[in-house]
């Protein structure tokens, strides 16, 4: 069959050294797209070091501006070249500001909006005054307006529900898929009860309610340890705040599953999630999950089922939910044989596939497969 070719905007590529689950989606999707016999342009931001064009897995990768700059660049880009070359698809993700695709693109490409998540409190825990009442209460709702009646990517019910209230109609879930390979059976745990957070070490991921939440769980259970894998700008607060945790920095992919595959429980707090690829990573290595009941923690969580969702915010709530499955054996089993069968119900072929279901007007995908 004929060839569909897609150019696909997204801030950061899956070789920022920044990249987080939004870049792992875009990449895993767009080189299933590839092998199925379609062309994928990804329009990127630079980072030092980088290439300003390379293939990956079959991906064209075109990087130019910085974080705040990339958007202008890809309007120029579009203007300049990418009208030439002549796209039947274009996808604007949106990772707090979009592309805002809809006022160029203007060649005949189909406008698909991709949005794991709103910002919504981000503005309040990553942003200072005035931007944060500015990005909160008019920037984030006033550029969404540019995509309410294009056809709307998600990958959470929770973020499909906040599309809704803002106007949104035609809204395609398409779940994340699995970065681990799924165990069959629980894996051996570590001797000593454990606790590990796996994720950025930024304000709006709450890694300092796990540290809090720890120092609690201690007082009654004194073998704990507690392991932080990740990097960021709390990092180094962290650590001078927590001389009794375990603090890995950056590990790599094989480095942080082993510690997953080891630990008890994960434990996933934050502000809002678009999904919480996090937690269906820790499960399929047979690890319970305890998170903050928000936005898309709540849909990768089922509640006392592959893990618990605790009140958010409240980090006795969230200790005492650690507490419990670390001393209810029975249950803490029941958790990680249900989180392994969750898990494998995701991955990222089934993701990939399921792009194709996804009903534009007087569109059809066109596909080599």
């Amino acid at each position: 069959m004929e060839t569909l070719k897609i150019l696909w905007y997204n801030w950061k590529d899956i070789m920022h050294p920044e990249a987080g689950g939004a870049e792992i989606y875009t990449h895993e999707i767009a080189k299933r797209l590839v092998a199925y016999g379609n062309e994928v342009t990804l329009f990127t931001s630079t980072f030092p070091g980088c290439m300003k064009t390379e293939y990956l897995d079959g991906v064209r990768i075109i990087r130019a501006g910085g974080r705040y700059t990339v958007y202008r660049y890809a309007k120029k880009f579009y203007r300049e070249r990418f009208s030439i070359e002549k796209y039947d698809v274009v996808i604007d993700e949106v990772n707090t500001r979009p592309f805002l695709t809809p006022k160029y693109v203007d060649g005949g490409e189909k406008i698909i909006a991709l949005i794991h998540q709103l910002a919504r409190e981000y503005w309040f825990y990553e942003t200072f005054f005035p931007i944060n009442l500015i990005g909160y209460y008019i920037l984030e709702e006033y550029w969404l307006r540019n995509y309410i009646d294009r056809p709307t990517i998600t990958v959470s019910n929770s973020t499909m529900d906040d599309l809704r209230r803002l106007g949104f109609k035609n809204i395609y879930i398409v779940y994340n898929g699995l970065n681990v390979e799924p165990v069959d059976r629980v894996p051996e745990k570590s001797d000593n009860p454990t606790i590990i957070y796996v994720g950025r070490m930024k304000r709006v991921k709450k890694p300092q309610d796990v540290i809090e939440a720890f120092k609690i769980v201690k007082e009654k259970i004194r073998d704990v340890e507690l392991w932080m894998v990740g990097d960021g700008y709390l990092r180094r607060k962290l650590m001078d705040k927590a001389k009794d945790v375990k603090f890995y920095g950056y590990l790599d992919k094989k480095a942080k599953d082993e510690l997953v595959r080891k630990a008890w429980i994960l434990v996933a707090p934050g502000v809002r999630e678009g999904w919480g690829q996090v937690v269906t990573d820790a499960n399929a290595l047979g690890t319970p999950v305890v998170g903050y009941n928000v936005p898309g923690l709540r849909d990768s969580i089922k509640h006392g089922y592959n893990g618990l969702l605790i009140e958010k915010d409240n980090i006795n709530a969230l200790a005492e939910g650690i507490i419990t499955l670390i001393e209810d054996n029975d249950l803490r089993k029941r958790l990680s044989i249900n989180a392994i069968k969750w898990a494998k119900k995701f991955n990222w072929d089934k993701s990939a596939k399921k792009i194709f279901e996804f009903p534009i007007e007087r569109f059809t995908w066109k596909k080599s497969h």
